[in-house]
């Protein structure tokens, strides 16, 4: 339960932080580019490099802290920071065959995924 606690806190911080960076942003830079999600996807696998190297070399932080840390508030964040994590953690085992194959599966079955929704959802809704 106090893996569950800290993954929630982290999480609800992590989609707060988003929503304030992305915001950000976007005021300065503006709407005709998704700035504002490249920025946390790259901030927040920066911070995600960042942090499991430094808990596999310098730092042993509880399970909680780490949940909370990792799962929790970067995942809330931006699941890309994970997306990375796994990507890197295959490309440095040498597997980078099912590396590529990740990445690619990610991209095209998550966009595929979306526009799979709003054909359903357009075929079930009526246009008013």
């Amino acid at each position: 339960m106090k893996l569950i606690l800290a993954v929630a806190l982290g999480g609800a911080l992590g989609s707060v932080g988003r929503y304030l960076v992305d915001g950000t942003v976007m005021r300065f830079v503006g709407s005709t580019f998704p700035w504002g999600t490249l920025a946390v996807n790259v901030l927040g696998g920066l911070i995600m490099g960042a942090l499991v190297e430094l808990m596999a070399l310098a730092w042993s932080p509880s399970p909680a802290l780490r949940a909370f840390l990792t799962v929790g508030l970067l995942g809330g964040f931006t699941t890309f920071s994970a997306f990375s994590l796994e990507t890197a953690t295959m490309i440095e085992r040498g597997a980078w065959a099912p590396a590529g194959a990740y990445v690619v599966a990610s991209v095209v079955a998550s966009v595929g995924g979306l526009f799979t929704g709003l054909w359903l959802v357009r075929g079930l809704v009526p246009v008013s």
